[in-house]
């Protein structure tokens, strides 16, 4: 039997992600190889920056990877990525249907549909309402709504309620396939705290891009205004940090730890001791990072907007997005009452293994593929 052939691009920049990555990095480390493993044949686009040093892998797990160059200024890197990209498949690819993240990229699924190829678009988050776009840029996005309801041949949704927003708003029906949620076991030892100077159980941690809609900001100044020895990890970063990053990592309190970018198993092993998890999102789809830290069973605190409520269910700790003050409560609640959050993330790690499970979406994936 022929095996389809796919060819994808969009959010991801590289597999396996490196640094910079973000949770589409993530969803195509953990769905391509398995879709491969299905019976299908997988090429992913990904991006080389200026001057960027690395060694380059042209497989990862049967996934095929292309490599084009792109800019390094933020905002274009993804639309000229995305463009060459689009050039590539249309005159070189010999792909049966195109996987594209983000409907920031819908546009290229007008081109592609007009060159025979069939095109199905993951929406993530509500990204129009991310504090870090100027209007133009949120303008966009809502312009590119429009283009995602219409012109692929699917959409798949991996938040439930941006795929009601949408149902609602263009009376369709749309698809909706989760994020993942299981990760191997952090190996048993690994000198990353010492690295940081940490101990096990010592520390607060969060992971992911420095960005405004991540709250990072709240959770600094929450931090500072509480009396511990315990340490705050922040984890993630830009090779090429703007303003709001910058401030950031230069707060002054020699608690707060700023060590760059980790990525694997070193993370994992954080997430693993950590005391807590926090993250004080003010926007998300749905998280990677909640999913994880689940699946491998450390207590959460998370802001209460509906998609980190949809993941967690009881079984973290929740407090008013946005809200300095509240984050510090919780935070001060967990010295007292660390038995109830050990309590609620094993529940939380049950839970999340039962309705997030990898194996099974890239066989939802690969069904909507194919059909």
């Amino acid at each position: 039997m022929k095996k389809i052939k796919i060819a994808a691009f969009g959010g991801f920049r590289s597999i396996p992600p490196k640094p910079g990555a973000a949770g589409s990095d993530k969803f195509a480390f953990e769905l391509y190889p398995r879709i491969v493993q299905n019976g299908a044949e997988l090429t992913a686009y990904c991006r080389i920056y200026p001057n960027e040093n690395t060694e380059i892998s042209k497989n990862h797990k049967g996934v095929r990877k292309l490599f084009l160059t792109t800019t390094d200024k933020a905002g274009f890197d993804s639309l000229l990525h995305s463009f060459k990209s689009t050039l590539h498949i249309i005159f070189k690819s010999d792909a049966d249907v195109v996987h594209i993240h983000s409907g920031a990229n819908s546009v290229w699924a007008i081109f592609l549909r007009l060159f025979g190829k069939k095109v199905v678009i993951t929406q993530f988050a509500m990204d129009w309402k991310r504090d870090k776009w100027p209007w133009y840029g949120k303008m966009y996005y809502l312009i590119s709504n429009y283009l995602t309801a219409y012109f692929p041949n699917e959409v798949v949704f991996d938040n439930i309620y941006t795929k009601e927003y949408f149902e609602e708003k263009f009376k369709k029906k749309f698809t909706f396939i989760p994020y993942g949620s299981e990760v191997p076991d952090p190996k048993p030892s690994s000198d990353i705290l010492s690295r940081l100077s940490v101990k096990k159980k010592e520390y607060f941690l969060f992971v992911g891009r420095f960005i405004p809609d991540k709250g990072i900001h709240i959770l600094v100044d929450a931090f500072k205004e509480i009396n511990t020895d315990k340490k705050l990890i922040l984890i993630g970063g830009s090779p090429n940090p703007d303003e709001y990053e910058t401030k950031i990592k230069n707060c002054v309190d020699e608690r707060i730890i700023c060590p760059g970018y980790i990525y694997g198993d070193d993370t994992n092993y954080l997430i693993k001791h950590a005391y807590v998890y926090i993250q004080p999102s003010l926007i998300e789809g749905l998280s990677p990072v909640i999913l994880t830290v689940m699946g491998i069973g450390t207590p959460l605190i998370c802001s209460d907007i509906v998609e980190n409520k949809y993941i967690t269910k009881e079984n973290a700790l929740h407090f008013q997005s946005g809200i300095v003050s509240s984050l510090k409560e919780k935070i001060v609640f967990s010295f007292d009452n660390y038995s109830i959050l050990l309590d609620k993330a094993a529940s939380g790690q049950r839970d999340v293994k039962e309705r997030f499970n990898w194996d099974t979406i890239a066989k939802q994936y690969l069904t909507i593929l194919k059909k």
